[in-house]
């Protein structure tokens, strides 16, 4: 059965509480779901602590790292399965969250100048399990107060736009080696995420010659025609991983996409535990 590894909820920017997961991926008929929240422990915890049989589901724990192609000034995203919780990615994902909202605060400041209504009481309801303030929480509330109809629409775009937007103010990322080098000391799977979003096959094929890199996430609802058969062809020749998933965000979506709406085979789930596995003994100390 296929298995969704690609989702999110509101212990980051996702639209969706984390309990509501495994009844959707139930219903849609999935055998496995992955939470892939950005930069935090949270959904890995709560996954952890449910990671038996939820509703028939078996649930991944997972997150996706935020980090930049340094060479190509592209940012980057990395997937990490089944981690350890180390204490330098929690100190990682700390400083990501400072980091965070100290860059969301700078663009809030900016809204305001044009949305007086976006106070910062107003958005606290939307970042409270995360603690973390993305854009979105500042979107929901420009939804709230009616001047626009949706996340991902026209007033994003103006506001945001990575080009000249009045309010963009990003956090540094760190290099995407960094991020790879963290999750090989964890333990986990690396799995270079939706190459078509930050054109990064560039960077694939750069990561796969090298070794770097578990698997390539293929089957996503933003990658492009070309680009998931070259990331293919490259998975055939280097024997890597292949995942999908819908990189679900509940109403925090440009487009309605449910829980199961891109998956990947449960051939690949069962190469991500067992490498996982693997990998957590190999680091375990010698008797």
């Amino acid at each position: 059965m296929p298995a969704d590894l690609h989702t999110h909820t509101t212990f980051s920017d996702g639209g969706t509480d984390i309990e509501k997961l495994p009844f959707l991926a139930a219903t849609a008929g999935l055998t496995h779901l992955a939470i892939t929240d950005h930069d935090t422990f949270k959904a890995w915890d709560w996954c952890s602590a449910h990671a038996g049989d939820m509703q028939g589901v078996t649930l991944i724990p997972a997150v996706e790292i935020s980090c930049e192609d340094k060479q190509r000034r592209r940012r980057g995203h990395m997937l990490c399965y089944l981690p350890n919780k180390t204490p330098r990615l929690q100190a990682f994902f700390d400083n990501m969250c400072a980091l965070r909202n100290v860059a969301c605060g700078k663009s809030l400041a900016r809204v305001q100048a044009l949305y007086p209504a976006v106070t910062d009481d107003s958005i606290c309801e939307y970042r409270t399990r995360s603690g973390t303030m993305f854009k979105v929480h500042i979107m929901r509330r420009l939804m709230e107060c009616g001047y626009t109809d949706t996340v991902y629409g026209s007033l994003y775009h103006k506001l945001f736009n990575t080009k000249d937007g009045p309010c963009l103010v990003n956090p540094p990322y760190i290099d995407v080696y960094e991020a790879l080098d963290m999750i090989k000391e964890a333990g986990g799977v690396a799995v270079l995420a939706h190459a078509s979003v930050y054109h990064s096959v560039e960077l694939a094929r750069q990561l796969c010659a090298e070794g770097a890199i578990d698997g390539v996430e293929i089957n996503h609802p933003r990658n492009t025609a070309d680009d998931k058969v070259q990331l293919q062809a490259l998975a055939e020749q280097y024997g890597l991983i292949v995942t999908g998933g819908t990189d679900y965000h509940g109403i925090h979506s440009a487009k309605p996409l449910p829980v199961g709406a891109f998956t990947a085979a449960d051939e690949m789930v069962q190469r991500i535990i067992a490498l996982a596995q693997s990998r957590k003994a190999a680091l375990q100390p010698n008797p």
